[in-house]
């Protein structure tokens, strides 16, 4: 049974969406204005504005949902089961704190590890993306398909960063993008709706977190993509994790010749 024929599945798409809501309502009151900005013990940055939102974010969960886990970025996990909502309240907050509108925020649902329900919100740009397993993507309540590129000579590939990629990485990146027609930077997880509405083929990135990640699971696959590791197995959250590399493709024969390239077979 998929997770949308579940019992719980519209309670859960419409606490996704409210999620969402409280996301965009708080990063609007702070964007583009006066903000400290501190720095976590990875030296990546974060704002008064992140820890509101999960903040928020985890009331209303465990207001809906007592028995669910959480996992977000800002805050320590809290409880386990089932499912577990995974939450990254500002995906991009170089670009939030620097008045980039190219940011988001991230909402996953996990049943026993495998992402079910995903949101991706740009609340700048209001525009907003629904994923669930076995269900048409949403963007902005109507559904939007992959490019259907499969040839990649012919695709356009995007990367957040190449300083992310390792000594061994970078290399692998290079090869694939040498063979592709077009190459281009920055986006954090906006690149994932742009995979989804067909405006960009190809999305590679490393060092990714479960909860940078797992929301657009369903949002690629319920838009005709598809979505992995470099080495080509499914995205789930584990106590092993990922390996945090993953490569997100319009069509399974692009899928598999990026797979090919990232993976050095």
């Amino acid at each position: 049974m998929s997770f949308s024929e579940h019992a719980d599945f519209p309670a859960a798409l419409a606490l996704a969406t409210e999620l969402a809501d409280v996301a965009r309502r708080i990063v609007l009151e702070h964007f583009r204005r006066p903000l400290a900005v501190e720095h976590k013990s990875d030296g990546s940055p974060v704002t008064v504005a992140d820890r509101a939102i999960e903040t928020e974010m985890r009331r209303r969960i465990r207001a809906a949902f007592p028995a669910h886990g959480i996992r977000g970025e800002e805050f320590e996990p809290e409880g386990s089961g089932e499912f577990t909502w995974l939450l990254d309240p500002i995906d991009g907050t170089k670009s939030f704190v620097t008045g980039y509108p190219l940011f988001g925020s991230l909402i996953a649902l996990v049943q026993n590890g495998r992402p079910v329900l995903g949101v991706l919100e740009a609340p700048v740009l209001g525009e907003r993306w629904v994923g669930c397993e076995s269900r048409a993507t949403l963007y902005n309540g109507r559904e939007v398909r992959t490019s259907g590129c499969y040839a990649l000579a012919q695709a356009s590939v995007y990367t957040t960063t190449a300083e992310s990629y390792d000594t061994d990485e970078r290399p692998r990146f290079e090869r694939l993008a040498a063979r592709a027609a077009l190459r281009r930077f920055g986006g954090d997880c906006y690149l994932y709706g742009m995979l989804a509405n067909g405006y960009c083929d190809l999305v590679v990135e490393a060092k990714l977190k479960p909860h940078d990640i797992m929301a657009a699971v369903p949002i690629i696959a319920g838009a005709g993509g598809r979505i992995s590791d470099w080495r080509g197995a499914p995205l789930a959250l584990t106590e092993n994790g990922f390996g945090g590399r993953v490569v997100l493709a319009a069509t399974e024969e692009l899928w598999r010749q990026a797979v090919k390239e990232l993976s050095g077979r």
